[in-house]
């Protein structure tokens, strides 16, 4: 298992939390100097059907600021993902990592299935 999240995040901390309350082993990436490749988010996208708009961290600062929203109206998938492989700030986190899936965010819904 791997999370892959934000040092300072709230909502990656309570999920680090979570985990280790319940004796899971897993390795922790941090998202600002690995954030995950373009390789790797079309892998998620492609084998897993994440639809793309669910990588996207729309709350941040840094969407807001580069007006995404906007800009990603007529973009192609793979466009989003080039842009969102170019600074982990731009993906939802945290990132769970599994064998047979990826869950993005912390939803407590989708841990009890793990």
């Amino acid at each position: 298992m791997l999370l892959i999240k934000h040092p300072t995040c709230s909502t990656c901390i309570k999920a680090e939390k979570y985990l280790l309350d319940r004796g899971f082993s897993f390795e922790t990436r941090n998202i600002i100097t690995e954030n995950p490749t373009f390789e790797e988010l079309k892998k998620w996208h492609e084998s897993y059907g994440i639809e793309v708009s669910k990588m996207i961290n729309t709350s941040g600062m840094l969407y807001r600021q580069q007006n995404l929203k906007e800009k990603m109206l007529n973009m192609s998938d793979e466009d989003k993902l080039k842009i969102l492989s170019s600074n982990g700030m731009l993906v939802k986190r945290p990132i769970l990592v599994l064998k047979d899936r990826v869950l993005f965010g912390f939803r407590i819904k989708e841990r009890e299935e793990v």
